[in-house]
This record gives structure tokens, sequence and C-alpha cells, in this order.
């Protein structure tokens, strides 16, 4: 690299959905950023379906979930039915009032949400987009990243940046580039993916809860998508051929008990393994791993691109600490301790879920059934898809104190402009969250910390969301990360200064 080449803070190597989320987050910071895709197109064909509350945060935070609601609808209940159409298991939604404030669990169409994504990204002014660049090369030297770009008109540069993050889904190119091997967690089964937009006269005829059919004939799973979306997930049985099960002529057999030609229009059909790997390394120096390119899960809970989502948005506020020289590199490490370990335990909850809905054979499928039930008092076992989701349990968090590594609520308060969710007044950086029942007044800290009270003299939480956390975590505050995980609970506020000053030093 020679002197007076610009050099990006950061390039991201794909404009999929966890890439657009990264380029907002940066964006947002300031950090002049490179967005390098290969396509010139979104893909019109919906991928990722699911999301939960903690994304739609984030997407609050971005400044597009205005923009993103209107393409979502609410992720109902999941039923599970055994060998006999019996129910045994439900996956339940968290009650209100909703911790995140908003809906636990949405359903989304994929298109136009990346499209608003996009679109946000780009109105930042630090933010650089090149559509149609695939990138060949990397190489790092001197403090940077030299990445060798092709473009689809044939021409060739290099371009450089502090710091890279790879977006660029499970065939990842930078992750090859870097020889980064795939851990199998040991899950490898091919299924059949249907999406159909389902005629208004066919829809009543339809299931009216999402439903996993575990049959061992043929595991089936069915799912309520917006408006008239359905998408049918359909196990193949051996022998069958994923290219030619996936022509149109053959899949309308396999939607017989539910739908006929003519009830609707078939959006796509395609083949799939659903696999379960983790990357080896999720850093390799300043390039970083990111979404599918790190990881991959079965679908079983919809958490692929919350998965990666979570990802970037741990990344990039590090990312923007070291840039700005508040932390050093060294800062960077911990966001694949955290996200790695915390993508793993997942992964294998999706997995355990995923195995027993795969079981072929009868008399295992009978004795799941059987042990499920036994698990649920003799009715259907009874969990809630954030009870599946772990917390952090390593990294930038303080385990000796209580809710270290949860995400703290966003509950709803009252304040001048009105009621509105809690981050639209606290921002989202550091913060000390203050119970104001039993610790009602600010103690004094260094700078680097916004402290805010909530109830009693502070913000009336008006549904009693963060007066729950508290009294479940037996804390009087909670220093908050910038990604709204805690750091620690603090059992005696006054404690509060002297835990900041050494996250400070330590950091």
């Amino acid at each position: 690299m020679t002197s007076g080449q610009e050099i990006f803070d950061v390039a991201i190597v794909g404009f999929g959905p966890v890439g657009a989320v990264a380029a907002c987050w940066l964006g947002q910071m300031g950090i002049k950023t490179l967005v390098l895709e290969k396509s010139r197109t979104i893909w019109e064909i919906p991928r990722a379906m699911a999301l939960d509350h903690e994304i739609l945060r984030v997407f609050q935070n971005i400044g597009v979930v205005d923009q993103i609601l209107p393409h979502t609808a609410p992720f109902g209940t999941s039923e599970h039915y055994g060998t006999t159409g019996q129910l045994i298991r439900r996956i339940d939604v968290v009650a209100p009032p909703y911790p995140m404030g908003y809906l636990p669990n949405m359903v989304f169409t994929q298109p136009p949400v990346e499209a608003a994504l996009r679109q946000r990204a780009a109105e930042h002014a630090c933010v650089t987009i090149q559509l149609g660049a695939e990138v060949t090369a990397l190489v790092e030297q001197q403090g940077a990243v030299s990445i060798s770009v092709l473009h689809d008109d044939g021409t060739q540069d290099t371009v450089h940046a502090r710091y890279v993050i790879a977006c660029d889904g499970a065939a990842s190119t930078v992750r090859r580039l870097l020889e980064v091997p795939l851990e199998d967690l040991g899950f490898d089964e091919p299924w059949l993916v249907v999406d159909m937009l389902v005629n208004s006269s066919a829809l009543t005829g339809l299931p009216a809860e999402c439903a996993q059919y575990c049959d061992p004939a043929r595991p089936y799973t069915y799912i309520i998508g917006p408006r008239s979306h359905r998408r049918w997930e359909i196990m193949l049985s051996p022998g069958e051929d994923p290219r030619t099960i996936e022509r149109e002529e053959n899949v309308w057999p396999l939607l017989s008990r539910w739908i006929k030609p003519g009830d609707g229009k078939m959006w796509r059909a395609s083949s799939y393994r659903f696999h379960a790997l983790l990357a080896a390394q999720w850093r390799r120096g300043r390039v970083l791993l990111a979404g599918d390119a790190a990881h991959q899960q079965p679908p079983f809970l919809g958490q692929g691109m919350c998965q990666g989502i979570r990802d970037v948005t741990n990344l990039c506020w590090k990312i923007d600490s070291v840039i700005s020289g508040a932390c050093p590199d060294a800062l960077l490490d911990t966001y694949e301790q955290e996200r790695k370990e915390h993508a793993r335990t997942l992964i294998e909850r999706i997995k355990e879920i995923g195995a027993a809905i795969c079981i072929r054979d009868p008399e295992a499928a009978r004795r799941r059934d059987e042990e499920l039930l036994r698990r649920g008092g003799g009715k259907a076992l009874a969990v809630t898809r954030q009870e599946i989701v772990p917390p952090l349990t390593s990294g930038l968090i303080n385990r000796n104190h209580p809710g270290a590594g949860v995400l703290f609520p966003q509950p709803r308060v009252a304040s001048a402009e009105g009621t509105v969710l809690l981050d639209k007044l606290s921002g989202i950086g550091w913060r000390l969250m203050i119970d104001g029942r039993t610790a009602p007044h600010r103690p004094e800290l260094e700078s680097g910390i916004e402290a805010i009270v909530l109830g009693g003299t502070g913000f009336p939480d008006a549904d009693g969301v963060a007066a729950r956390w508290f009294d479940a975590h037996r804390c009087e505050a909670a220093i908050v990360r910038p990604d709204h995980y805690v750091y620690c609970g603090l059992e005696d506020i006054r404690s509060a200064g002297r835990l900041w000053k050494e996250l400070l030093q330590a950091i």
C-alpha cells in the first residue's frame, strides 16, 4: 500500500440483511465504510422469514423500524404434532407487556425489508456502496487490509480498509480466502422449502396456527407469513432427488392435504440441506466473519438472520470504540468469544428440536412423543422462543454480579414527549439503569456513561417492565452495554462508581 491511497475504516463484504445492518450501524457512528456486493439486485425470493424483538429493537436503533413494520406480521404459537396427530409441544409467545417494547416474534417478507435496510445504509454520507463488486483476494499489511475487487464491467482495482467484516453468506468467499474451516455440529438433513402466495378463498381452509408435523412418514413445517404468504418445509426421503422434487408438478402432490393447484401461486420451491456449522475462527487479524459466513443453523426456530444481526450489533460498537481510540484493538477479541459461544449454544438447542422433528423411525418417534408429554406433565410441553435463546456467558461481562449477559429490557416510559420506548430517551451508549424505587439518586460517575432512573423519582415505568427485571435479578441498578446486554447488575448502587472505573480500566 502506497502513501496517499484512500483507506476506509471498515469494508463490509456482502450487502444482504446482515451486511446492510452493519452498514447502518457504522454509518450512524460516522465511520468511513465501504460496502462491496457482488450482485446488483436484491434477490426477490424470500429466504429468511422470522425475526424477534431483539432484532426489532436493533431496527429501531438504526432508524428503520417504521419502514420495516409494514412488511411484518405476528409470529404466533407453533404447535408440534406427533405420530398419531396428537399435540406434543407448543412453542409459545411471551405474554405482554413485552420486554423489548415489541411483539417478541414476527414473520416478515425479506425483499422489501432488505430494500429498506439498504436505503437506510445509503442515507449515511460516510457509507460508500459498490454493487457488482466481487472480492477476489485479501492481504493484510501496514495496519490495513488490501482488498482486490473484480467489477462486473471487467475492471479490477484494490481498495484498503482498517478492518473487514465478511457478511457474504454460507458460501463465503472471504472465509474461503482465509482458509477458515467449518466445524460440523452434527446436523445434515435434506428439505424442500416451498413459498406460496395463497388465494384469499383458500386461506380459510389452512391451519390457523404455525405447525410442525413430526410424522415419521414425512415431517412437515407450516409457517404463516405476512398477508397471503405461506411456507411449507418438507423433509425429503432417502432416494428422492432434490432437483427433481422441487419442480412444480412434483411439489403440488406434497401439499395436497392443505392446498391444490389453482389455490395459489407458487413463489418458489427450493431444496436445501439444513446444516449446523460453526466457523473455527471468527477473527483472523483485521478480518472478522459474521452471519452465515460464521455459522449456519437449521431453521426450526427462525433464528438464522437474527443470529447474524446479533453478530454485527455486537461487533460494530466495539469497532467504533477501537477506531475512535477509546479502546485497544484487543476489545475485538471479545466478539468471537461472546458470539461464537452464544451461537454454538443456540445451534445445539435448535439442533435438538430439529433432531426430534426429523425422526423417521416410527418406534423412535413414538418414544419421542411419550417423553415430551411426560416432560409436560401429561400434556403438550410448552416453552417460549425466548427461553430457548441463551444469554451471553463469557467475554465483556462481570459474572460475579446478577444479570450479567442478559438483555436489559426496553420499557415504555413517560416523558415530556409522551410515552416512548426507553432507547429514544436513554440513547444506546453505555448506560447505568437505576431502579428509582430503591435507589432514587444518580451516583457520581466518571464520564462515558449515562445514568437513567426508572420509576420512583425518575422516568415512570409505564408497564412495570423495568421493575420486574430489577426484582427478578435482585439488584438496584445495572451497567448496560451499547448492544443492550448487561455488563453487570448492582445489588448496591453505591458500587456503581467503582465497577464503572474498573470496567474502563479493563477495556
